[in-house]
């Protein structure tokens, strides 16, 4: 069976890496073999650690694209939690893949500041923080995603995705050509 890539995507503290352990979590308990790229861990794992002026964000999100890709050809379900801010990412991405599920977390920035768990837009406010997604940084939001979510705890959107991605893998088994 191939794999699929499950974009989440919205405003930092949005919910998309609690949300993408959600679904990881459900995933996991009906015995489907999936991993969840995070971003912000992702970032941590790399050496050189990558910066983000718009060069390096280019090279980060288009590596993290490549390596969902790469994991998704070798059969799993690769949950991707980052922010990519710019269509083009995610495009970059969805390109690459037979399956792909974009879900937006559709989160207002007066929103996404109350919850502000890394102090980002603490920062932003205190001239600390530079190149911040919907502050001094344009955020493209997906045009029409294929799951919208209010946020970390929408169970609605937490089902379209279970059932998109039923379908999804049923609609493509391999067939004998595809192996």
């Amino acid at each position: 069976m191939s794999g699929i890539v499950i974009w989440f995507t919205g405003l930092p503290s949005s919910g998309k890496s609690r949300f993408a352990e959600r679904v990881q979590r459900e995933l996991r308990e009906s015995g489907r073999a999936c991993c969840l790229l995070d971003g912000d861990k992702i970032r941590g794992l790399l050496q050189p650690k990558p910066g983000y002026s718009p060069e390096e964000r280019d090279n980060f999100y288009f590596t993290l694209g490549n390596l969902a890709a790469e994991l998704a050809h070798q059969g799993l379900v690769v949950l991707v939690a980052a922010t990519a801010s710019r269509r083009a990412y995610r495009d970059h991405a969805r390109e690459r893949v037979r399956h792909f599920i974009e879900v937006w977390l559709d989160s207002s920035v007066e929103e996404c500041r109350k919850r502000d768990a890394k102090g980002l837009y603490a920062g932003f406010a205190g001239g600390r923080v530079h190149g911040l997604p919907g502050e001094d940084q344009a955020y493209e939001a997906p045009e029409s995603p294929d799951v919208r979510a209010s946020g970390a705890h929408d169970d609605r959107a937490l089902e379209r995705i279970l059932s998109r991605l039923s379908y999804d893998q049923l609609a493509y088994a391999p067939t004998q050509l595809d192996n």
